[in-house]
């Protein structure tokens, strides 16, 4: 007995009560041949009852239909959803943004790692508002879910830490053939904190570059208008003033050649130097080169460097930029030490044996506060003092930008009252670094 293709499945009992009516003379010829055999005394009767209905079941029970075409169509049916759902996760596995797929009532479908670093709560098969409880995403996938359009939108979440996310909300209906009419909502989340807090330094340092030189342009003004005015003829103040508009020029000056610097250095900061020069030459020449503002201070310079060479791979000019800020930053602001010192030597580092370059001053020191900041752009321990000293507040960060370049780095050192310690590491040419040996130093 086979099955028809094209013949309708009936719901239990008709299905069966169909099987009898089709196959009521199939079953009376045996029915006919055992009571035959039962009325002659060739069987008893409880056996030939067995016979009847092992019979009538293998007549009755079409295997070919029982084991494949019967259940083809729950199987299938069944088989869409769950090869849907192993697409849909391999796709977002792959994404480098979170992302939530959810069905159309808002239960989690499915989810990819970044999205559970940012909502460990996700699960399988419960409301996104479980896991992420944040009003704006939620509102974004209702009203996605509602109207059928993408919908976008920027929030900040604060905790653990303060970050700017952009949800992307999208509705999409998945293929009959692939996941038999199935409505899911896809929900990406795209971090803009980087964005954000470039954005806020650019801010940041267009406010400060603006204040710095608005101060002296006031002074520089104010001057005019007075020489202009009541002291066109007075003789001492017209020198008096001049004095003070040329040191507020000289602190313009510097302040455009460090923005221009720093500028410069940022655009080849992916641009290894690889000239060699001799760092033990370059800081003999910038501490000779210091020596009056010095003995201006009464600051007493003394240099000890290693005997062995100090060849690196650098920009000549930007690396006496970097000294020249390093020992005059000493001069000026440990002054009150009446020493600094300027250590030269070979270290084991990181990446190989370095040069070590350490300036020291016994001034005031920089309390512990202070010292992670102190390489960024216009930040001062003392503003006043700074001014006074005819800093800009972009030395130290100057420093910073010369040094990454070079492959370098800076590491600050200091206690209050006892003055602070500025060292600059960089690469030997072709040193190589003991294997036992590693640097412990903090790096700002």
């Amino acid at each position: 007995m086979t099955a028809e293709p094209n013949r309708p499945i009936l719901p239990w009992p008709w299905s069966w009560w169909d099987r009898v009516l089709r196959a009521r003379y199939t079953l009376a010829v045996p029915a006919a041949v055992l009571f035959g055999l039962v009325l002659f005394g060739y069987l008893t009767p409880w056996p030939a009852l067995g016979a009847f209905i092992l019979l009538c079941t293998g007549i009755l029970v079409d295997l070919d239909e029982l084991f494949t075409r019967r259940p083809s169509v729950p199987v299938q049916e069944i088989a869409k959803p769950l090869v849907a759902d192993w697409l849909i996760e391999s796709i977002i596995a792959g994404v480098p943004d979170p992302v939530i797929v959810l069905e159309h009532e808002g239960q989690v479908l499915a989810a990819n790692d970044p999205a559970r670093v940012i909502a460990p709560g996700l699960t399988r098969g419960t409301p996104l508002w479980f896991a992420l409880r944040n009003t704006e995403v939620l509102d974004a996938v209702r009203a996605a879910a509602k109207t059928g359009e993408m919908q976008r939108q920027e929030f900040m979440q604060r905790v653990p830490t303060d970050r700017w996310m952009e949800v992307a909300v999208v509705p999409l209906a998945l293929p009959e053939s692939i996941a038999g009419r199935r409505d899911v909502v896809i929900v990406t989340l795209h971090d803009l904190t980087p964005l954000r807090r470039v954005e806020e330094m650019r801010a940041d340092f267009v406010a400060n570059a603006s204040h710095e030189l608005r101060t002296p342009l006031a002074s520089l003004s104010g001057f005019i208008d007075t020489l202009q005015g009541p002291a066109r003829n007075d003789e001492a103040a017209r020198e008096r003033f001049l004095a003070i508009m040329k040191q507020q020029a000289t602190r313009m000056a510097r302040l455009i050649d460090d923005l221009l610097s720093l500028s410069r250095i940022e655009l080849k900061a992916h641009i290894h130097p690889t000239q060699p020069v001799d760092l033990t030459a370059i800081v003999r020449q910038v501490a000779d080169g210091l020596q009056l503002l010095a003995r201006e201070r009464g600051v007493e310079v003394a240099i000890e460097a290693a005997a062995d060479a100090t060849q690196v791979h650098g920009d000549r000019d930007e690396l006496i930029r970097l000294f020249e800020n390093l020992i005059e930053n000493a001069l000026k602001y440990g002054a009150s030490g009446a020493r600094v010192d300027i250590l030269l030597r070979h270290e084991p580092g990181d990446d190989g044996t370095q040069a070590v370059v350490a300036v020291r001053d016994y001034g005031p020191g920089i309390a512990p506060e202070h010292l992670p900041r102190l390489t960024e752009r216009f930040y001062r321990v003392d503003t006043a003092g700074s001014r006074a000293q005819g800093g800009t507040g972009l030395g130290l960060a100057l420093v910073k930008h010369i040094l990454a370049r070079h492959r370098g780095r800076l590491v600050i050192e200091s206690v209050l009252g006892q003055g602070a310690t500025f060292t600059a590491r960089l690469p030997l040419i072709s040193a190589e670094l003991p294997a036992e040996s590693k640097s412990s130093t903090k790096t700002v």
